[in-house]
């Protein structure tokens, strides 16, 4: 296991990791170690704790909200990578708030008080410029963040990356970038179990027929451009990132799903009934105080019922990314069982399953 010292500081490449133990972050830490990078990784529990250490990286026990632990995984390293997120489809906007935000406020705040750290480069999400749904092809990142009441999880990710690109400059030499993936999948994403379940449930159903155009982002294509953002991005910008290539809905989770040997049947439900069924069972859930998440939401409508395509030129020419990964070929390897990585189980950051 490495050890962490001045000494072995100077000569290697450094870096402090959040939300290691999940699906992102332990795919992160294991490509930095392999290019000979030194890793320290945030980690809350002991199962997370050795999750990190599996994928090669320096635990630091701590959560967000702990600055004594953010600042002493911080301490001696040049760049953070910034994964954690609380991702749901359903809750309290106060709970999304506390991670995705606050969390934010309370990183930044470490980093900048950091001498020798240089940048902060965090995870977004594409769907911080989805407002009211309506179809959004080709969305850049001309488009302004928006926030909606319905969609706790996409509006704290905006509020978010407000006050990471705020922070640009805080102190001389101080620079922080986000990183805007669409729906992120690959080997071992953990909601691909949810999905699969709910389809041999009969519970499946794809809404106004699945035929919406999406963008997607397999998780080596996410780590290059966080990789090629520490050293060629522009402080206080952001980037959205794909797979370089777009497919429907329906397409997209049928070739996922076929790598479980499920497949879904072609049942059907029109967006705006969908929408109105969210809304009334939204608000019973609210009324009746049920726990667990209603069977539909709108904040799930709004991250995959609707056309959404990204334009990722603005990474091609600034961070010079290309997607590695194409999709066809991420299916395949996800079908041979190829490229596990260590994630503690119950742990896992969960994968965006939209935007």
């Amino acid at each position: 296991m490495q050890t962490f010292s001045p000494q072995t500081a100077a000569t290697l490449r450094s870096a402090f990791v959040t939300g290691g133990s999940g699906f992102v972050g332990a795919r992160l830490i294991a490509r930095l170690v392999s290019q000979g990078w030194q890793v320290k990784a945030l980690a809350r529990s002991p199962e997370a704790i050795e999750a990190v250490r599996r994928s090669g990286a320096i635990p630091v026990q701590g959560d967000l909200t702990d600055a004594t632990a953010l600042r002493s995984g911080m301490e001696g390293c040049e760049v953070v990578f910034h994964v954690a997120a609380h991702f749901r489809l359903w809750g309290p906007r106060a709970v999304f708030d506390r991670v995705n935000v606050e969390g934010m406020r309370m990183l930044l705040d470490a980093a900048t008080a950091t001498q020798g750290l240089r940048r902060v480069v965090a995870v977004s999400a594409a769907a911080v410029v989805m407002g009211d749904p309506e179809p959004m092809l080709e969305a850049d990142e001309r488009l302004p963040l928006q926030t909606r009441d319905f969609a706790p999880y996409s509006s704290s990710k905006a509020e978010g990356e407000r006050l990471l690109l705020a922070a640009n400059n805080r102190r001389p030499g101080f620079e922080t970038i986000a990183i805007r993936p669409p729906f992120i999948w690959g080997p071992h994403m953990p909601t691909l179990d949810h999905m699969a379940e709910t389809v041999r449930a009969g519970r499946f159903q794809w809404v106004d027929g699945g035929g919406q155009a999406m963008s997607t982002c397999h998780v080596d294509n996410l780590c290059d451009a966080l990789l090629l953002a520490a050293d060629h991005g522009r402080g206080g910008e952001s980037y959205f990132v794909s797979d370089g290539e777009n497919g429907t809905l329906k397409s997209v989770i049928s070739a996922l799903l076929a790598t479980r040997g499920v497949v879904a049947k072609d049942r059907a439900v029109p967006f705006r009934l969908a929408w109105m069924m969210a809304g009334l069972m939204g608000a019973a859930w609210r009324l009746l105080g049920r726990s667990g998440e209603p069977p539909i939401t709108r904040q799930m409508l709004r991250l995959i019922g609707k056309p959404f395509t990204i334009n990722i030129a603005k990474a091609r020419a600034e961070l010079g990314y290309a997607p590695r990964v194409r999709f066809a070929e991420g299916i395949a390897a996800m079908g041979r069982g190829t490229h596990a990585v260590h994630v503690a189980p119950g742990l896992a950051q969960p994968a965006p399953i939209a935007p």
